[in-house]
């Protein structure tokens, strides 16, 4: 998707969120708890909310997006002392390996048209025994709501490249290395997965 897209949305997006308040509540409270005292990167931040939220638990989070405009909007207000918003693509990260505890990336694998990509690049900066944390929509054609809102997106130029189940999402992470060790399904306008996840033993390990 190109990043003018996301630009231009990045003034409304907050705005459009609001009706999702619930899931996100329950993020809020639920996340903080998992990356406690931890050094985390979040992938795909929007304009912010959910970093500016959790990022008191932390002992340090950088948060980036794709989208210079959704940037600009994340560093408007006030922001903790220990997050830092910059701009990166989840599909070349510009982090050194084993550089996080945790990483984030919230409802954004549908929308990056080679989600493996991004999950190897979460592997490699992840330190051994790191903590992804990955909710993500799903079910995006399972009631009307979700395909009105769907479709609604669809026509402002927000493409999905991926619509899954909620299983399917599930099995998607697995077979790219990662076991989950937390589920939620939350409905929503288009129901939300929440998942937590380690690597998959090896082996060796």
């Amino acid at each position: 998707m190109k990043k003018k897209i996301w630009d231009l949305y990045a003034p409304i997006y907050e705005l459009a969120m609001r009706s999702d308040q619930k899931i996100y509540r329950y993020m809020y409270d639920r996340i903080p708890t998992v990356i406690r005292g931890k050094e985390v990167l979040e992938i795909a931040t929007g304009p912010g909310l959910l970093a500016k939220h959790v990022a008191p638990a932390a002992r340090q989070i950088i948060a980036t997006d794709y989208s210079d405009g959704m940037i600009a909007e994340a560093k408007k207000g006030t922001c903790p002392a220990n997050l830092k918003f910059e701009v990166a693509d989840a599909t070349a990260l510009p982090y050194e390996d084993n550089s996080f505890d945790a990483v984030l990336i919230s409802n954004a694998l549908h929308i990056i048209p080679e989600p493996e990509k991004a999950l190897a690049e979460i592997d490699r900066v992840l330190r051994k025994d790191g903590i992804l944390i990955a909710p993500n929509f799903v079910e995006h054609k399972s009631g009307f709501g979700s395909r009105l809102w769907s479709g609604i997106l669809t026509l402002a130029g927000v493409r999905f490249d991926h619509q899954w189940s909620a299983e399917e999402y599930l099995n998607f992470l697995e077979k790219n290395g990662w076991h989950v060790t937390f589920s939620k399904e939350m409905a929503a306008r288009i129901t939300l997965m929440y998942a937590e996840c380690e690597r998959q033993k090896k082996p060796a390990d």
